[in-house]
Protein backbone atom coordinates (compact mmCIF):
# COMPACT_ATOMS: atom_id res chain seq x y z
CA UNK A 1 0.00 0.00 0.00
CA UNK A 2 1.24 3.57 -0.67
CA UNK A 3 2.35 5.73 2.23
CA UNK A 4 -0.72 7.52 3.56
CA UNK A 5 0.62 11.07 3.97
CA UNK A 6 -2.76 12.40 5.05
CA UNK A 7 -2.94 9.95 7.95
CA UNK A 8 0.69 10.59 8.91
CA UNK A 9 0.06 14.33 9.03
CA UNK A 10 -3.06 13.86 11.12
CA UNK A 11 -1.19 11.53 13.50
CA UNK A 12 1.60 14.08 13.97
CA UNK A 13 -0.93 16.85 14.59
CA UNK A 14 -2.73 14.66 17.13
CA UNK A 15 0.57 14.04 18.91
CA UNK A 16 1.42 17.74 18.97
CA UNK A 17 -1.99 18.82 20.26
CA UNK A 18 -2.27 15.85 22.63
CA UNK A 19 1.17 16.56 24.10
CA UNK A 20 -0.24 18.40 27.12
CA UNK A 21 -2.44 15.41 27.90
CA UNK A 22 0.67 13.22 27.63
CA UNK A 23 2.57 15.57 29.95
CA UNK A 24 -0.22 15.44 32.53
CA UNK A 25 -0.42 11.65 32.34
CA UNK A 26 3.26 10.79 31.95
CA UNK A 27 5.01 13.87 33.32
CA UNK A 28 6.11 12.06 36.46
CA UNK A 29 7.72 9.32 34.39
CA UNK A 30 9.52 11.81 32.14
CA UNK A 31 10.76 13.82 35.10
CA UNK A 32 11.97 10.63 36.75
CA UNK A 33 14.23 9.89 33.80
CA UNK A 34 15.73 13.37 34.04
CA UNK A 35 16.28 13.15 37.79
CA UNK A 36 18.15 9.87 37.40
CA UNK A 37 20.48 11.60 34.96
CA UNK A 38 21.76 14.13 37.57
CA UNK A 39 21.26 17.04 35.21
CA UNK A 40 22.27 15.35 31.97
CA UNK A 41 19.87 15.67 29.05
CA UNK A 42 20.92 12.32 27.51
CA UNK A 43 18.51 10.11 29.52
CA UNK A 44 15.61 12.43 28.65
CA UNK A 45 16.46 11.97 24.95
CA UNK A 46 16.85 8.21 25.42
CA UNK A 47 13.52 8.04 27.24
CA UNK A 48 11.60 9.83 24.51
CA UNK A 49 13.29 7.91 21.70
CA UNK A 50 12.49 4.69 23.54
CA UNK A 51 8.88 5.80 24.01
CA UNK A 52 8.56 6.52 20.30
CA UNK A 53 10.21 3.15 19.64
CA UNK A 54 7.46 1.55 21.72
CA UNK A 55 4.85 3.29 19.56
CA UNK A 56 6.62 2.13 16.38
CA UNK A 57 6.80 -1.50 17.54
CA UNK A 58 3.12 -1.47 18.46
CA UNK A 59 2.20 0.15 15.14
CA UNK A 60 4.23 -2.38 13.15
CA UNK A 61 2.59 -5.29 14.98
CA UNK A 62 -0.89 -3.84 14.53
CA UNK A 63 -0.31 -3.01 10.86
CA UNK A 64 1.18 -6.47 10.25
CA UNK A 65 -1.89 -8.12 11.78
CA UNK A 66 -4.10 -5.96 9.58
CA UNK A 67 -2.07 -6.97 6.53
CA UNK A 68 -2.47 -10.63 7.46
CA UNK A 69 -6.23 -10.25 7.75
CA UNK A 70 -6.47 -8.55 4.35
CA UNK A 71 -4.25 -11.20 2.76
CA UNK A 72 -6.22 -14.09 4.26
CA UNK A 73 -9.69 -12.67 3.63
CA UNK A 74 -9.17 -11.70 -0.02
CA UNK A 75 -12.57 -10.01 -0.10
CA UNK A 76 -13.11 -7.57 -2.96
CA UNK A 77 -13.20 -4.02 -1.73
CA UNK A 78 -11.81 -4.90 1.73
CA UNK A 79 -8.77 -2.63 1.35
CA UNK A 80 -11.03 0.28 0.38
CA UNK A 81 -13.28 -0.40 3.36
CA UNK A 82 -10.27 -0.43 5.70
CA UNK A 83 -9.04 2.87 4.29
CA UNK A 84 -12.47 4.38 4.92
CA UNK A 85 -12.35 3.07 8.49
CA UNK A 86 -8.99 4.83 8.92
CA UNK A 87 -10.82 8.04 8.04
CA UNK A 88 -13.47 7.24 10.64
CA UNK A 89 -10.77 6.65 13.28
CA UNK A 90 -9.19 10.02 12.45
CA UNK A 91 -12.58 11.66 13.00
CA UNK A 92 -12.69 9.95 16.43
CA UNK A 93 -9.15 11.22 17.15
CA UNK A 94 -10.31 14.77 16.37
CA UNK A 95 -13.29 14.32 18.69
CA UNK A 96 -10.93 13.12 21.44
CA UNK A 97 -8.81 16.24 21.02
CA UNK A 98 -11.96 18.33 21.48
CA UNK A 99 -13.23 16.19 24.37
CA UNK A 100 -12.36 18.22 27.47
CA UNK A 101 -14.85 16.37 29.68
CA UNK A 102 -13.39 12.87 29.17
CA UNK A 103 -16.56 11.46 27.62
CA UNK A 104 -14.50 9.30 25.24
CA UNK A 105 -12.18 7.99 27.94
CA UNK A 106 -13.66 4.51 27.59
CA UNK A 107 -11.70 4.12 24.33
CA UNK A 108 -8.53 3.64 26.37
CA UNK A 109 -9.83 0.56 28.23
CA UNK A 110 -8.20 -2.00 25.87
CA UNK A 111 -4.82 -0.43 26.68
CA UNK A 112 -5.52 -0.73 30.41
CA UNK A 113 -6.03 -4.47 30.07
CA UNK A 114 -2.82 -4.86 28.05
CA UNK A 115 -0.85 -2.94 30.67
CA UNK A 116 -1.76 -5.50 33.34
CA UNK A 117 0.38 -8.04 31.46
CA UNK A 118 3.29 -5.60 31.07
CA UNK A 119 3.41 -4.25 34.62
CA UNK A 120 5.52 -7.15 36.01
CA UNK A 121 8.14 -6.51 33.32
CA UNK A 122 8.17 -2.84 34.28
CA UNK A 123 8.92 -3.75 37.88
CA UNK A 124 11.93 -5.83 36.80
CA UNK A 125 13.45 -2.82 35.03
CA UNK A 126 13.33 -0.64 38.14
CA UNK A 127 15.41 1.13 39.23
CA UNK A 128 16.36 2.46 35.79
CA UNK A 129 20.03 2.88 36.73
CA UNK A 130 21.58 1.67 33.46
CA UNK A 131 21.11 2.72 29.83
CA UNK A 132 19.68 -0.70 28.91
CA UNK A 133 17.11 -0.50 31.70
CA UNK A 134 16.20 3.08 30.78
CA UNK A 135 15.65 2.17 27.14
CA UNK A 136 13.63 -0.92 28.06
CA UNK A 137 11.50 1.07 30.48
CA UNK A 138 11.06 3.81 27.89
CA UNK A 139 9.79 1.31 25.31
CA UNK A 140 7.25 0.09 27.88
CA UNK A 141 6.36 3.73 28.51
CA UNK A 142 5.17 3.83 24.90
CA UNK A 143 2.73 1.03 25.77
CA UNK A 144 1.33 2.83 28.80
CA UNK A 145 -2.49 2.99 28.53
CA UNK A 146 -3.48 6.20 26.75
CA UNK A 147 -6.79 6.72 24.99
CA UNK A 148 -5.26 8.88 22.26
CA UNK A 149 -2.42 6.49 21.38
CA UNK A 150 -4.80 3.52 21.56
CA UNK A 151 -7.14 5.21 19.11
CA UNK A 152 -4.27 5.91 16.70
CA UNK A 153 -3.15 2.30 17.10
CA UNK A 154 -6.52 1.34 15.61
CA UNK A 155 -5.65 3.53 12.61
CA UNK A 156 -2.26 1.76 12.38
CA UNK A 157 -4.02 -1.60 12.35
CA UNK A 158 -6.44 -0.48 9.65
CA UNK A 159 -3.50 0.60 7.47
CA UNK A 160 -3.03 -3.15 6.81
CA UNK A 161 0.72 -2.62 6.45
CA UNK A 162 3.45 -3.11 9.05
CA UNK A 163 5.45 -0.23 7.52
CA UNK A 164 2.54 2.21 7.36
CA UNK A 165 1.39 1.17 10.84
CA UNK A 166 4.87 1.85 12.22
CA UNK A 167 5.08 5.19 10.37
CA UNK A 168 1.68 6.25 11.71
CA UNK A 169 2.74 5.69 15.30
CA UNK A 170 6.17 7.24 14.66
CA UNK A 171 4.45 10.39 13.37
CA UNK A 172 2.30 10.50 16.48
CA UNK A 173 5.32 10.04 18.76
CA UNK A 174 7.38 12.69 16.98
CA UNK A 175 4.45 15.07 17.26
CA UNK A 176 4.56 14.79 21.07
CA UNK A 177 8.26 15.72 21.30
CA UNK A 178 7.92 19.54 21.47
CA UNK A 179 6.09 19.17 24.80
CA UNK A 180 7.41 15.88 26.15
CA UNK A 181 11.13 16.36 25.52
CA UNK A 182 11.60 19.59 27.44
CA UNK A 183 8.95 19.10 30.16
CA UNK A 184 10.35 22.34 31.57
CA UNK A 185 8.86 25.77 32.06
CA UNK A 186 9.15 26.56 28.36
CA UNK A 187 7.71 23.20 27.37
CA UNK A 188 4.73 23.63 29.67
CA UNK A 189 4.19 27.14 28.33
CA UNK A 190 4.28 25.89 24.74
CA UNK A 191 1.75 23.24 25.66
CA UNK A 192 -0.65 25.74 27.19
CA UNK A 193 -0.29 27.97 24.12
CA UNK A 194 -1.13 25.07 21.82
CA UNK A 195 -4.11 24.15 23.98
CA UNK A 196 -5.59 27.63 24.15
CA UNK A 197 -4.69 29.00 20.71
CA UNK A 198 -4.57 26.13 18.27
CA UNK A 199 -6.28 23.08 19.76
CA UNK A 200 -9.61 23.61 18.02
CA UNK A 201 -7.99 24.57 14.72
CA UNK A 202 -5.65 21.58 14.87
CA UNK A 203 -8.50 19.22 15.72
CA UNK A 204 -10.38 20.64 12.73
CA UNK A 205 -7.41 19.74 10.48
CA UNK A 206 -7.37 16.18 11.85
CA UNK A 207 -11.14 16.03 11.32
CA UNK A 208 -10.72 17.24 7.72
CA UNK A 209 -8.06 14.59 7.08
CA UNK A 210 -10.45 11.95 8.39
CA UNK A 211 -13.34 13.17 6.27
CA UNK A 212 -11.20 13.28 3.11
CA UNK A 213 -9.87 9.76 3.80
CA UNK A 214 -13.38 8.50 4.50
CA UNK A 215 -14.78 10.09 1.35
CA UNK A 216 -11.80 9.21 -0.90
CA UNK A 217 -13.67 6.47 -2.89
CA UNK A 218 -16.24 9.07 -3.97
CA UNK A 219 -13.79 11.94 -4.36
CA UNK A 220 -11.75 9.78 -6.75
CA UNK A 221 -14.67 9.98 -9.15
CA UNK A 222 -13.72 13.64 -9.66
CA UNK A 223 -10.88 13.59 -12.23
CA UNK A 224 -9.45 16.90 -11.03
CA UNK A 225 -8.89 15.47 -7.54
CA UNK A 226 -7.34 12.17 -8.57
CA UNK A 227 -3.77 13.48 -8.71
CA UNK A 228 -4.02 15.20 -5.32
CA UNK A 229 -5.52 12.14 -3.62
CA UNK A 230 -2.90 9.90 -5.21
CA UNK A 231 -0.11 12.12 -3.87
CA UNK A 232 -1.65 11.96 -0.39
CA UNK A 233 -1.78 8.16 -0.55
CA UNK A 234 -5.58 7.99 -0.60
CA UNK A 235 -5.68 5.74 -3.67
CA UNK A 236 -6.21 2.20 -2.47
CA UNK A 237 -4.99 -0.64 -4.68
CA UNK A 238 -7.36 -3.44 -5.42
CA UNK A 239 -7.56 -6.03 -2.63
Amino acid sequence: MPIDWLTLGAAAMAGLLGGVHCAAMCGGIATGFSVSARGSVAPAIEANLGRIGGYVIAGAIAGGIGHGIVGAARVEGLATALRMLVGLVLVVVALRLLDRQGRLGFLGKPGNRMWQFLRPLQQRLLPADTRAKRLGLAVLWGWLPCGLSTTLLAAAWLQASALNGALTMAAFGLGTLPVMLPLTWSGARLGRWLQTRWRNAGAALVMAAGVVTLAAPWLLQVPALHGVLSALGCVTPAA
